[in-house]
């Protein structure tokens, strides 16, 4: 018996399924299937190279499940993407009344992550509160994780405070949930702050931050950072020159960010887009395109995010007959599923090419329910070529969508004087104005001295913009 759960343990670290079976049928020959170490094991292995169903055909036919068993099992179907039945797998474990450890919890809330699923997670902090679980590291990290990726930030910042031992994958996770959440400003704080109390950096911290950075355009804490990220040697992760390329190309440094990924000597899919992100975002269309060439003859597979950043390249640029090569390429790939934003990314090349027709006709036949955006660039692309009769379709569609979004209205109103229709656009401003919905308002930002300051202007809005 020991010498088989040795063997079955290398197959285990070498993801050796065709010798793991082949163990399983002597485990059965000896009369161990179902000896709760070995199944375990065997439960172990076959979630480990993906096969979840063989996974739970032992898990099931065992006579006696230990906390090991049942851990194993949903920590399989979690990292293997089948939160659901990581769920309820869990919640079958708590109606047999079966002992629950930290990884238990750990392993569910991870689930309750990947699912959005809010009131699960507070059902399971509860329980860990009962259990007296809820200060662990693991735990309150999971919870933690779960309450941030669900925009419930308020209660994440209680559960972070409460953490007597912060691990540096709680705080990584932390500013992460900041960032989510738009909180820019608070993560920045809160690093500075984590610095001064000497808090390990790692990788998943650094490229938080410097996400921060981008999205407020910090160019100075960005090369901070850079020179830090030198220091402790993480300028060879995939993931954090990633995020320095975002950095400096949201700054207008557009050849230090190329300069960053040409010094890369492996790169990752993750760093290829990153790259064609930033040339689409410095209207370098041709850059952008040369190197989705290069990255396939690197063997580098495109993802759905090069994908999406090439569609959108090609509706900024106006290169219809590209977005269609990329639309077919992607249509046609064994690998990568085609996404909603993919058609509303094509949607938006066609309304701003003239081509609304087409534009309505491809989201009547694409798989999926049609999104405000799509309907709201089909909108716009039809107060610039006055399709008025498309334009009210649309219109109706967002004001299903978005009742209160007053900008549709106005929209609306702007085809309608584009058109010439002006009772048409004087009934939809009065209709905005008796509707009670609301436009958003307009913000700006400047960094000065230090400190970014956000401010919005509120005038009174013309007739027609």
């Amino acid at each position: 018996m020991f010498s088989l759960h040795v063997l079955l343990q290398q197959c285990v670290r070498r993801r050796c399924l065709l010798i793991g079976k082949g163990c399983h049928a002597l485990a059965i020959h000896l009369g161990l299937a179902t000896d709760t170490i070995t199944c375990n094991i065997l439960i172990n292995l076959y979630t480990k190279c993906g096969m979840n169903d063989c996974a739970r055909h032992v898990f099931d036919a065992m006579t006696f499940k230990s906390i090991v068993s049942w851990n194993t099992m949903i920590a399989g179907y979690t990292c293997n993407g089948d939160d659901l039945q990581a769920l309820k797998l869990f919640s079958k474990m708590h109606q047999e009344g079966a002992q629950m450890s930290e990884f238990t919890l750990s392993s569910t809330l991870s689930a309750c992550a990947a699912k959005f699923a809010a009131i699960e997670c507070k059902q399971l902090h509860t329980i860990a509160i009962k259990l007296a679980l809820d200060s662990n590291s693991f735990v309150a990290t999971a919870v933690l994780d779960v309450y941030a990726k669900c925009n419930m930030i308020n209660d994440a910042c209680l559960v972070f405070e409460k953490i007597s031992e912060k691990t540096a994958v709680t705080w990584s996770t932390f500013f992460s949930g900041l960032v989510q959440n738009g909180l820019h400003e608070d993560a920045l704080r809160l690093f500075q702050s984590s610095q001064r109390e000497g808090v390990q950096l790692t990788e998943f911290t650094l490229s938080a931050i410097l996400s921060t950075c981008a999205s407020l355009a910090l160019m100075t804490e960005g090369m901070q950072l850079h020179a830090v990220i030198f220091k402790y040697g993480f300028h060879g992760n995939f993931f954090v020159a990633s995020s320095l390329v975002d950095v400096y190309a949201r700054c207008g440094q557009i050849e230090q960010a190329y300069l960053i990924f040409a010094g890369m000597k492996h790169k990752n899919v993750v760093l290829w887009n990153a790259m064609i992100n930033s040339f689409t975002r410095h209207g370098n269309f041709f850059e952008a395109m040369i190197l989705f060439e290069k990255m396939q003859q690197a063997r580098i597979s495109p993802n759905e995010v090069t994908y999406l950043s090439m569609l959108s390249m090609c509706a900024h640029a106006g290169l219809v007959q590209e977005a269609r090569c990329y639309f077919s390429l992607l249509i046609s790939d064994q690998i990568v599923e085609p996404n909603v934003l993919h058609y509303s990314c094509m949607v938006d090349v066609l309304g701003r090419s003239g081509k609304t027709d087409e534009a309505l006709e491809l989201i009547q036949l694409m798989p999926f329910e049609p999104t405000a955006s799509m309907w709201g660039s089909l909108l716009g692309s039809c107060r610039k070529y006055r399709n008025v009769g498309l334009a009210r379709l649309a219109a109706e569609e967002l004001f299903k969508l978005e009742p209160e979004n007053g900008g549709n209205h106005a929209l609306l109103s702007n085809v309608y004087a584009a058109s010439g229709s002006w009772e048409d656009a004087v009934l939809a401003r009065k209709y905005l104005n008796d509707s009670g919905a609301k436009k958003d308002m307009g913000l700006s930002w400047i960094n000065t001295k230090g400190k970014v300051h956000i401010f919005g202007c509120e005038q009174k809005e013309e007739l027609f913009v």
